[in-house]
């Protein structure tokens, strides 16, 4: 079993890279807590930890993630998959659990790109009959 490892997750446009290794339990996201860092919303925190809790190492690893890019949302989605993958890369055994409790997934969804002649990406101009 290796001392440490590392895992990559992506959501939206958000990248994260994430290491784990045994110790209390610190999760520290670009250098602060996790409860500074997602402002203490406890929808995100929960998707953070989710990986943790579902293959009961919550606080026995500490976890260390550099994320850019994205909102909150989509940075919790990519947190949250980064852990999964290194919890995996760590124990094989974690894999189904992570997997039935569809954590191993990457979310594909992407903003849809603006196309010419509209306003969004399929909202059209105002019909005006007169």
């Amino acid at each position: 079993m290796a001392v440490y490892q590392f895992g990559t997750g992506r959501r939206k446009e958000s990248v994260a890279r994430a290491v784990v290794k045994p110790g209390k339990g610190v999760i520290s996201i670009n250098g602060k807590d996790i409860e500074t860092y997602f402002q203490k919303r406890a929808l995100y925190i929960n998707k953070v930890l989710m990986p943790l809790r579902v293959t009961d190492l919550l606080g026995k690893f500490d976890v260390t993630v550099n994320v850019y890019g994205g909102g909150l949302t989509g940075q919790a989605g990519g947190v949250s998959l980064a852990i999964a993958r290194a919890l995996v890369e760590l124990d094989e055994t974690n894999k189904s659990v992570l997997r039935k409790n569809e954590l191993l997934t990457r979310d594909q969804r992407m903003v849809e790109r603006k196309k010419y002649g509209l306003r969004k990406a399929r909202r059209s101009r105002q019909y005006s009959k007169r």
